[in-house]
């Protein structure tokens, strides 16, 4: 036993000096750790990071904090901007910089589970070329960053972005000031928390030209890629005239991939949102809207929407889909009261306060003041509706929204009762198809094509009179007969221009209407014709619907000149036939009405009435030579014998029965259409289709 002890004894003497150095070494090690100043490898650290991206780094200071989880913290932190940076400034400069990184999620990625910035002075700037100065790769490598941030915290920033593609300037000002959270947000250590709004950010710019600015609250971080921590944000905008609020959440604030918010958004006009939406916006009256805005992946909702604009009420839903090759607008809308007025911008219709005047452009009409103050310099007299479309706009988006009206606000003598209207607009081509007004007991069927994928926009209009009740148009307790009937029409016109009135200036087509199953009062027929023997007898014994045959009027329409080819009205007792032009660019027209007592008649002056003038200020005038002559030889007679001046005066009924067979092959679909009952919409099944 001894022999085996001394044998040990011996061989522990030669393993010691092994132990020995493994002990100093795990000493110097802790001594190492414990002693070490992260300064000594701060200078190689900068010239390193300097030549690797070739822009100048340097810091005061640097220490680390070791774990599953390392902190670092840099002071006085430099870093220059890109070669190509037009600012003049470096890209960062931060009194302190605070931040962790995952070890655990090593090579897959590099984790950063919250970055934390005191008085930071950053600028970001974008070229047209998409190269980014915060970007240090090469701009061709197309993969997938490893990097994750997760939250970021700031304490009294500043933030200067500039994307010269998209021509947007931004400065935000960030500072927290809720005292409790005011050290949380510089420690990279603290857990993040987003139950409260904490922080605020100043922020204001310009989009598009369009200047923009507003605050905005949110909780202790900023929360971005898989950090799983809800962010918070209320906040408002205001640019120009426009107003928006909002409240909600946020996911991924530098990318956002999710939003949930209550959005309410008010403005003098609807055309000034395009710098923003590019959606292009009518020229509309003042309105507010609200709602609540989802976005998820690439598609934004807004359920219940809600709102006026102008004096009408709006209620519906809206989607928009940021697609390629470009985004997609839907939208349901329904309005119980819809004030016709406020649709004339739409379309270039001059309102009370809209001010549509010929030439304007979409931006002099970007608001109704503007719009009101191009007045005074151009041409009043013009009834057109002559504000201008701007065809790139239409190049820019897609569209399908469908509107439907209850009840029209219209002028009084107006018999417009209702609406629905379906917008299709796909690759610069815009359907408006069907848009179907309640009209006099029936309905104006209308479709209209408009394709601007040239400058010059090019346009297709049909537009169908179907069952029109003229009993509608005679006021209510008048001494004229009510008569009956129903009249129809049909438009066809095709032209160029991007407005209205440079269409109609251009146009070409086929005007055609027509009466069926007619009846006018007596009294009227009688002072179409001068019958004054006649309308005196009407005047005491009372007035009585008489049968109309047939009428019709067709103008053919060639470069906007229409020329009539048909105008004639065939009564019991009279015939009338016309004769005219109208002229669409100079929005001029005379039309020539020669009516044709079929029955002898005394006190009649039978001669042809001349109607002229402008669209907007008619005239008319009797036939001088016809009324002369006859009123002449009625002189004439009177000084040989009184009772002889009746004589001129006597018509013999020379009007002749019109071919009413020939008036309605003329017309064509003009007598289908006044034959068509209006159809009562279909009922609904179900909810609305889900967008």
């Amino acid at each position: 036993m001894d022999r085996h002890f001394s044998q040990r004894i011996a061989r522990f003497p030669k393993r010691h000096p092994l132990l020995a150095v493994l002990s100093g070494l795990l000493l110097l090690i802790v001594l190492l750790v414990l002693l070490f100043d992260w300064n000594w490898v701060r200078p190689p650290l900068e010239r390193y990071i300097s030549q690797k991206t070739q822009r100048e780094f340097r810091a005061a200071d640097l220490d680390v904090k070791l774990g599953l989880a390392p902190t670092i913290r840099l002071r006085e932190v430099y870093f220059g901007n890109a070669a190509w940076s037009q600012q003049g400034k470096p890209m960062a400069r931060v009194e302190e910089l605070e931040f962790s990184v995952s070890l655990r999620d090593l090579p897959e990625k590099i984790l950063v589970p919250r970055v934390a910035l005191t008085r930071p002075e950053l600028v970001f700037e974008r070229l047209p070329d998409n190269r980014k100065n915060w970007i240090l790769s090469d701009p061709s490598d197309t993969s997938p960053s490893k990097l994750r941030i997760s939250t970021l915290s700031v304490d009294q920033g500043q933030l200067r972005y500039i994307d010269h593609g998209e021509a947007l300037e931004l400065d935000v000002q960030a500072s927290t000031f809720d005292p409790a959270s005011q050290e949380k947000v510089k420690d990279a250590d603290a857990k993040p928390s987003n139950v409260s709004y904490t922080t605020q950010y100043k922020f204001s710019g310009s989009f598009q030209g369009a200047r923009f600015a507003g605050t905005a609250l949110t909780g202790e971080v900023l929360s971005f890629q898989e950090s799983g921590v809800p962010f918070p944000i209320k906040g408002e905008l205001a640019a120009g005239t426009t107003r928006l609020w909002l409240e909600g959440s946020i996911a991924d604030a530098a990318n956002i991939t999710g939003i949930d918010t209550q959005v309410r958004i008010e403005g003098k006009t609807l055309a000034n949102l395009y710098p923003f939406l590019l959606l292009p916006l009518p020229a509309s009256p003042p309105y507010q809207l609200e709602g609540r805005l989802v976005l998820e992946g690439n598609r934004y909702t807004m359920d219940d929407l809600r709102g006026r604009i102008g004096s009408t009420d709006v209620r519906g839903k809206g989607a928009y889909v940021d697609k390629a090759p470009r985004p997609l607008l839907t939208g349901e809308l329904h309005s119980k009261n819809l004030d016709l007025a406020d649709l004339g911008p739409l379309i270039g219709i001059e309102t009370k306060e809209s001010g549509g005047k010929p030439k304007l452009t979409q931006a002099q009409t970007r608001d109704r003041p503007t719009a009101k103050g191009k007045q005074a310099t151009i041409d009043p007299d013009h009834l057109l509706p002559s504000g201008s479309f701007d065809g790139s706009r239409l190049q820019k988006i897609d569209a399908d929204v469908t509107l439907r009206a209850t009840r029209l606000q219209v002028p009084e003598g107006l018999p417009l009762e209702s609406l629905k209207a379906s917008l299709h607009l796909e690759n610069a081509i815009m359907k408006v198809d069907p848009v179907d007004f309640g009209f006099a007991g029936g309905t104006i069927a209308a479709r209209a094509t408009l394709d601007a994928r040239a400058p010059i926009i090019k346009s297709d209009v049909e537009i169908d009179l179907q069952g029109i009740r003229l009993a509608q148009f005679v006021p209510e307790n008048s001494p004229i007969a009510k008569g009956a009937g129903r009249a129809g029409a049909t438009l066809r016109l095709s032209g160029v221009g991007n407005s209205i009135a440079d269409a109609a200036a251009k146009a070409n087509g086929r005007i055609a209407t027509t009466i069926v199953n007619g009846r006018v009062s007596n009294l009227l027929d009688a002072v179409s014709g001068l019958n004054g023997g006649k309308v005196l007898a009407l005047l005491v014994g009372g007035d009585r619907d008489i049968v109309i045959h047939c009428g019709g009027a067709v103008f053919d329409v060639k470069n906007g000149r229409g020329q009539t080819t048909l105008f004639v009205v065939d009564t019991e007792q009279t015939q009338v036939l016309g004769d005219g032009w109208f002229d669409l660019e100079h929005e001029r027209f005379e039309l020539t009405v020669a009516p044709r007592p079929k029955e002898a008649s005394v006190l009649s002056l039978r001669t042809p009435v001349r109607v002229y003038g402008t669209f907007s200020n008619p005239n008319f005038e009797l036939k001088k030579g016809p009324l002369a002559a006859r009123a002449g030889a009625a002189a004439a007679l009177a000084v040989a014998a009184p009772l002889a001046a009746l004589i001129p005066l006597i018509e013999t009924g020379p009007g002749e029965a019109t071919d009413c067979g020939a008036v309605r092959k003329q017309v064509g679909g003009a007598t289908r259409q006044a034959n068509t009952s209006p159809k009562a919409p279909a009922p609904r099944k179900g909810g609305s289709k889900k967008q």
